[in-house]
């Protein structure tokens, strides 16, 4: 083939066709590789300016009025933005304030997505301006200290098209109202609530016939209860005015931090939904048997299952996890999709058996569903002898054992059998050592390999153990583990918006 060199001719950016610079835009992966590109040439520059579609404004952009109007008339296509003032201080200038955001509201016509997060100056007349974004379709409030009710109701009645509300750490959001009005207009799918200290579990029941077009939901509450704590006799069983809805639509449901009693609370969304996909508890007590049994038979499609688990007291003097092998069962019989599975357990003393699962049951629910990625963390009932069984599920690609301290190296040996394992994390595991690891590593071709604060792991045993190898002996310890347990696990957000 003749080379453009050889014809006596040279090609140069202006030259190329706008498909091709369009597709060499779309695939650089960052900002600073966008704003680079678009000095290359003046075509580049209007190019990318035409396809850029979302854009991010942080504590660096100064004054932010100013420096919208120019991003919004260069950007005439933007969809999605997101102001975040995370780390933000007096120095940094001006944040977004309400004027600033009257502004953009003006001149972003295409907006779809908009998140605001640690945005001080904000308050309910600032919201009211988002019912200028005739597209809005979904809204990540962040953090915002000033905003209450009364804006999130003009957002609920403003915004026509909104499909996706996110609402965290907003500490004076409180009353209802808008709640109802979200329900009753039932055009939300996805409806996330984080660590806002004036909305409760009894506050959501609210948003009534809502559920029944939702399809993702989150409630973390912002700590959690020693007892469970209702508010009066309305909220109880027998009100079937706020239990009286359906969520058959429901596929991602996460609940943090919450206590709840038999068919009182969002417990009872366990027992409604039919079309679960995804399902995280993370130390929801109150949660039995009876619970994940009966989800377990009704949503057949579940593929993924997070438990974060606490003792509490069961029956009489008992003092356990409230789940037993009575619900692994049910979900090995039940769900055949079922791929990933996460149990974490607090609190649980070694030497008296506060965990109500056994090793059996776990080894059975393992064998019986195609179990592509599994994390145990604190299982201090999961031994050698679980390992030599877990060697034989053909479908893992990924484990992560966090804190096992029952498993040792013999327990690693069995892994160099397992003959799908692909990516191997260990984490506060102190009771392995190199050579356990080494065994793993000659047998396996790993693609991934993470080790964590694990006392007897060298780097020097790890280096060049898989295409890539994570390694540190500086990460949190068990304490600060124990405690992001209680808190939340920070690298979901809870499932990483």
């Amino acid at each position: 083939m003749t080379s453009p060199k050889q014809l006596g001719c040279t090609i140069s950016m202006e030259d190329l066709p706008e498909a091709l610079l369009g597709e060499i835009i779309k695939r650089l992966p960052t900002t600073s590789d966008l704003n680079s590109i678009s000095l290359v040439s003046k075509r580049l520059y209007t190019v990318e300016a035409e396809l850029r579609d979302t854009i991010y404004v942080g504590c660096g952009v100064s004054p932010v009025t100013m420096a919208l109007a120019s991003l919004c008339s260069r950007f005439q296509n933007l969809c999605k933005v997101e102001f975040n003032y995370s780390g933000w201080t007096p120095n940094h200038g001006m944040q977004l304030d309400n004027q600033g955001l009257h502004i953009f509201s003006s001149c972003c016509p295409l907006l779809t997505d908009l998140t605001l997060s640690f945005c001080s100056y904000i308050d309910d007349s600032g919201l009211g301006f988002l019912a200028c974004f005739k597209k809005l379709i979904s809204l990540r409030l962040k953090a915002l200290p000033k905003i209450t009710s009364a804006g999130l109701l003009s957002v609920a009645v403003g915004c026509k098209s909104l499909s996706a509300l996110r609402l965290m750490s907003c500490k004076n959001v409180g009353s209802v109202e808008w709640l109802e009005y979200l329900g009753k207009n039932g055009l939300l799918e996805e409806l996330v609530v984080q660590n806002c200290k004036k909305i409760d579990q009894f506050n959501l029941l609210t948003f009534g016939s809502g559920w029944m077009k939702l399809q993702k939901f989150e409630f973390q509450h912002w700590y959690l209860p020693n007892t469970f704590m209702f508010g009066g006799p309305s909220y109880m069983a027998g009100s079937q005015s706020r239990y009286d809805f359906c969520c058959d639509f429901l596929k991602d449901l996460t609940l943090a931090r919450t206590t709840t009693e038999k068919e009182i609370g969002l417990c009872c969304l366990l027992r409604k939904c039919k079309a679960l996909e995804n399902l995280a508890l993370y130390y929801a007590l109150g949660v039995h048997d009876s619970d994940m049994i009966t989800l377990a038979q009704n949503n057949r499609n579940l593929k993924r299952i997070s438990l974060m688990l606490t003792p509490q007291h069961c029956d009489g003097y008992v003092y356990r996890t409230s789940l037993t092998d009575d619900s692994l069962k049910a979900l090995a019989l039940c769900c055949p999709r079922l791929q990933s599975v996460e149990l974490t357990f607090y609190g649980c003393v070694p030497e008296y058996p506060e965990i109500g699962f056994t090793q059996k049951g776990l080894v059975m629910l393992i064998q019986s569903c195609p179990i592509r990625d599994l994390t145990l963390g604190g299982a201090d009932i999961f031994d050698n002898k679980g390992m030599k069984a877990l060697s034989s599920a053909r479908f893992l690609e990924s484990l992560k054992l966090v804190s096992c301290i029952a498993i040792t190296d013999a327990g690693m040996r069995h892994l160099a059998c397992s003959p799908s394992l692909i990516n191997l994390a260990l984490e506060l595991c102190n009771g392995l050592t190199d050579r356990g690891v080494a065994e793993v590593v000659r047998a396996r071709k790993l693609e991934s390999l993470t080790i964590e604060n694990c006392s007897q792991i060298s780097l020097e045993a790890v280096q060049g153990a898989a295409k890539t190898v994570h390694y540190t002996d500086d990460c949190p310890g068990y304490e600060e583990w124990l405690e992001c347990c209680v808190y939340g696990p920070k690298v979901y957000d809870l499932h990483a918006f």
